[in-house]
């Protein structure tokens, strides 16, 4: 018997990234999400860009659109703006969600529409070469730096928290039952909720890192990710090589964008000025 949340499947499994690749894992916590919030896929949208996250939306069974390079964002701002009553899911990569759509994803995050972001973090461009993204940690090799990495690497919940996103949280392929609960979490939350997701790759990140082996990727990262009361309870020593899980940021009392264009309108048609 297949699991209930297979219904949010297209039938064109199996998937095709790499073996050991994490982004499927990403995928059925994801599904398991929807399914234990029982929301009508003909009210759910679901965008991405480009990259190896960006497949999600290929095997996704509701309405979905594979857009450009970098801009999910913008395009999930359309359909938020044109119909606010869908559910909006956009799925990004460390590369797609904080190079090139960088922009974008600060500006998503200061508007505080109401979506919910899966941002899978596997520190590199997979799909487009292997190439370094802003989240490749200092010294790690790939195809554009054969010598390591010099680039100080974003934390991406910091550089969301700081541009005013009203739900931030951080889970992990490892952790697969809570990153599904965080994607539950942010869906609830009325605002901008982004939930980074510590993914792998094996291919084109751990080949040149010393980690070709999926299983000792899976194993870094159950080492490094932390639920965030176990971490704020470590010294700034141990914390050096852990990454704290959870949510790490939830306002709950700031305008959403899409409710305040309603009100302006509304507004502007009764004469107000």
């Amino acid at each position: 018997m297949k699991p209930e949340y297979e219904k949010y499947f297209r039938n064109n499994l199996p998937h095709i990234w790499c073996a050991g690749c994490g982004h499927g894992i990403v995928m059925s916590a994801w599904a398991r999400a929807v399914n234990q919030l029982g929301l009508d896929k003909d009210q759910c949208v679901a965008i991405s860009g480009i990259g190896c996250s960006s497949r999600i939306t290929g095997y996704i069974d509701m309405h979905t659109m594979n857009t450009t390079h970098g801009r999910a964002l913008t395009f999930a701002t359309g359909v938020k703006m044109a119909r606010p009553d869908l559910n909006v899911f956009v799925f990004s990569g460390d590369g797609d969600g904080t190079a090139i759509g960088g922009n974008h994803f600060i500006h998503a995050c200061r508007r505080n529409i109401d979506m919910t972001v899966v941002l899978m973090n596997n520190n590199i461009y997979g799909m487009t070469g292997g190439q370094f993204s802003p989240m490749t940690p200092f010294g790690k090799k790939a195809t554009t730096c054969p010598y390591g990495s010099i680039d100080r690497s974003f934390d991406m919940a910091e550089l969301a928290k700081g541009a005013g996103a009203t739900f931030v949280a951080r889970s992990d392929i490892f952790h697969a039952k809570h990153l599904t609960d965080m994607i539950v979490a942010g869906f609830n939350h009325k605002g901008f909720s982004i939930i980074e997701a510590v993914s792998s790759c094996p291919i084109s990140y751990g080949r040149r890192n010393g980690t070709p082996d999926p299983r000792d990727m899976m194993d870094n990262i159950k080492e490094m990710c932390v639920m965030k009361a176990a971490y704020d309870k470590l010294s700034d020593e141990e914390k050096a090589n852990k990454i704290p899980i959870g949510i790490l940021q939830q306002i709950d009392d700031a305008p959403e964008y899409t409710s305040e264009y309603e009100k302006l309108v509304e507004r502007v048609q009764g004469g107000a000025k």
